[in-house]
C-alpha cells in the first residue's frame, strides 16, 4: 500500500482517502458567510411582515448570528453553517423564532420561507452559482492519489448535486470514485456513514485515511475505525480545535503520497 507522508514523515499506509469538502477541499468560508447573512436579512424582513407588533428585530438578528456561528473574524469553523446540513440550519433558525415567541409550526414555516426565498433569489437569473475555489495545494495532492491509483471519496453534508457540481467545476470528477452526501442516510457525523462509504469502495476503514476540518468529522472517523485520521486547519480564518485528530496539518503542501517500497 502507498505511504502517506506528513511533513516528510510516514503516518500510515493507505488504500483510499476520504475527504470532507467545505473547509477541507473547498475555501467555502466566504460563500457560507454570505449565505448566512442573506438568510438573516431575509428572516428579519419576513419577521417584520408577519410580526409587526413585535419589535424584536435586533434580538432576532443577534440570535441568528449566534445560531449560525457568525463571529467578528468570520465564521466559527465548528458552527452550524460551517459543519451542518441545510435542514439542521433550518431547525436552528426555527428554534430562534420559538425563543422569540412563535409557535413551532409558525417558527418552522418562517424558517422554511426564509431559506427558500434566498434559494429562489440565488437561482433567479438561471445562472448556476460558481462553486467555492479549491484550497491551495489540494488539487496537487488529489492528482498524486490519481497517479498512484489510490481511490478518493467525498463525505460531506452538502447535497449530492452540490458535491458533483463542485467536482465537475474543478475538473476533479474522474479522481473521485464515490461520495456520501446529505442525501444519503445516515448523514455524517454518524460513524455508520463512514462504514457504508467504505463498503461502497469495497475497502476496510482501517486501511483508509480521512481528512477533515471539523471535530465531529474526526471523532466520527475514530469511532468508525479509520486507520489514519488527519485534521486540516487551513480552511478558516479561525483555526478549528481538533482534539480527535491523530495528525494535524495547516496546508496541503505538508501532505504527500509515496509509492510502497
Amino acid at each position: 500500500m502507498p505511504r502517506l507522508l506528513l511533513r516528510t514523515s510516514c503516518i500510515g499506509t493507505i488504500d483510499a482517502v476520504l475527504f470532507d469538502k467545505d473547509g477541507t477541499l473547498s475555501h467555502s468560508e466566504p460563500h457560507l458567510l454570505s449565505l448566512a447573512r442573506r438568510r438573516i436579512d431575509t428572516a428579519a424582513r419576513l419577521w417584520r411582515e408577519r410580526c409587526p407588533e413585535q419589535s424584536m428585530e435586533a434580538q432576532l438578528r443577534d440570535a441568528l448570528r449566534h445560531a449560525f456561528g457568525i463571529i467578528p473574524e468570520g465564521l466559527r469553523p465548528d458552527g452550524t453553517i460551517a459543519v451542518a446540513a441545510r435542514q439542521d440550519n433550518l431547525v436552528s433558525a426555527a428554534t430562534v423564532f420559538c425563543l422569540l415567541g412563535l409557535s413551532w409550526p409558525d417558527a418552522l414555516s418562517l424558517a422554511t420561507a426564509s431559506f427558500d426565498q434566498v434559494d429562489i433569489s440565488d437561482n433567479a437569473d438561471n445562472t448556476p452559482q460558481t462553486p467555492s475555489p479549491l484550497l491551495p495545494g489540494a488539487e496537487d495532492f488529489l492528482h498524486q492519489l490519481g497517479r498512484q491509483g489510490v481511490p478518493a471519496a467525498v463525505i460531506s453534508n452538502d447535497t449530492r448535486t452540490g458535491i458533483e457540481r463542485f467536482l465537475a467545476h474543478h475538473k476533479l470528477s474522474t479522481l473521485f470514485q464515490q461520495n456520501w452526501s446529505a442525501d444519503d442516510s445516515p448523514r455524517k457525523p454518524d460513524p455508520e456513514a463512514v462504514a457504508r462509504l467504505c463498503t461502497r469502495l469495497s475497502l476496510d476503514p482501517a486501511n483508509c485515511a480521512l481528512i477533515g476540518d471539523a471535530e465531529t468529522d474526526l471523532q466520527m472517523a475514530v469511532d468508525a475505525g479509520i486507520g489514519v485520521v488527519v485534521g486540516y486547519r487551513g480552511g478558516w480564518s479561525t483555526h478549528p480545535r481538533l482534539p480527535s485528530a491523530c495528525h494535524v496539518m495547516d496546508n496541503w503542501q505538508e501532505l504527500a503520497l509515496e509509492a510502497a517500497p
